[in-house]
């Protein structure tokens, strides 16, 4: 009797496991060749976690397992890179590209950093030279004609005789 219990709760363990595996997500085919991962660093998964499409790594993230199934598909047709990147295009729109193209108005998108830094590096050197510069020196005193003065002594003297 105890034999035949322990013998079904193996049974049901190792139903247990292969059930597991069976539900268990197959792993991406598309992540096993590096042309696949050279056009998936080129993508973002469009499940909003914009992270890269090779790189999603959220728990069984549909978006990225359906757009890995097409890049797999893209990549067995043997097309040049711009063409599989140009499928993608088409189905999601300029989002699904991981950095903006150098051409035309997004060209303002990678020479905004270089501009930004060198516009704040000016502005740093110009506070730093201007605290540097010497403050302009306080006289010692107002500069007054000696007869006005000679003046204003003799009027003290008689408001003080009195």
């Amino acid at each position: 009797m105890k034999a035949t219990i322990k013998f079904l709760a193996a049974g049901v363990l190792v139903g247990a496991a292969l059930g597991l595996v069976y539900f268990a997500p197959a792993p991406a085919v598309a992540q096993e060749t590096d042309h696949a991962k050279q056009i998936g660093k080129r993508l973002i998964c469009m499940c909003n976690c914009n992270q890269i499409l090779t790189a999603c790594n959220h728990v069984g993230c549909t978006v990225s397992t359906v757009m890995l199934k097409k890049l797999d598909q893209v990549v067995a047709r043997n097309e040049s890179d711009d063409l599989s990147i140009q499928a993608f295009i088409q189905e999601y729109g300029q989002k699904v590209l991981a950095e903006p193209p150098s051409r035309g108005f997004n060209r303002i998108a990678w020479f905004i950093p270089g501009i930004a830094f060198a516009a704040g590096l000016i502005a740093v050197l110009f506070v730093i030279q201007h605290w540097r510069k010497p403050s302009p020196r306080v006289a010692d005193g107002p500069a007054v004609r000696s007869d006005i003065l000679e003046r204003g002594r003799r009027q003290a003297d008689r408001e003080t005789e009195e």
